[in-house]
């Protein structure tokens, strides 16, 4: 079933419109989950909650790309459950080391979440993702919103794990400087 059938399912409410939306993306919105939490069973908590989500949203919500818009509800669910186990236990995880990255790129002493709005700090990235190149956009998305390890995003893109340090490291520091001439920083 297409993406645009599956939506009409749940513009009709119709219950099938979950369990072939869990078919087409069950294993990606699963792995993009693990990605970010490690525990397999909160992962399947979340996808559960995404496809609760996804029937709450829709309609009136009507995603123009389907599998972006479940990743964003898993993304954003899969981090709200990290922040909140975390704020009990400090744990290791690849989610830590990719924030603690971008977290550079506000400055030793900022906080981003808490001295910037979400919303125009998050369209002030989404501009500056357009002035980098493809290939790096992708590479930054991987890490910071995939929260792929350097390792994963080495083995997709085909290139050394030092190229994609350099890489980020790279695009955090013209992320920096973009904020900084926004005025957002």
């Amino acid at each position: 079933m297409d993406d645009e059938q599956i939506i009409e399912l749940y513009v009709a409410r119709d219950e099938r419109a979950i369990s072939e939306t869990d078919g087409k993306y069950g294993r990606y919105c699963g792995s993009l989950a693990k990605q970010i939490l490690s525990d397999p069973l909160d992962a399947e908590e979340v996808v559960s909650d995404t496809w609760l989500k996804a029937w709450g949203s829709i309609p009136p919500t009507r995603p123009g790309v389907l599998k972006l818009f479940l990743a964003k509800i898993v993304r954003n669910l899969s981090y709200s459950r990290w922040r909140a186990q975390t704020a009990q236990k400090r744990g290791g995880g690849e989610i830590d080391v990719a924030l603690e990255e971008l977290g550079e790129c506000a400055g030793p002493d900022r906080d981003a979440g808490s001295e910037l709005e979400a919303k125009e700090l998050a369209d002030a990235i989404g501009r500056f993702l357009e002035t980098v190149s493809e290939r790096d956009r992708n590479i930054f998305l991987r890490r910071y919103f995939f929260v792929d390890s350097v390792a994963q995003i080495a083995e997709r893109s085909s290139v050394r794990e030092s190229n994609v340090h350099m890489i980020l490291s790279r695009v955090r520091r013209k992320l920096k400087e973009f904020l900084i001439k926004e005025e957002l920083l």
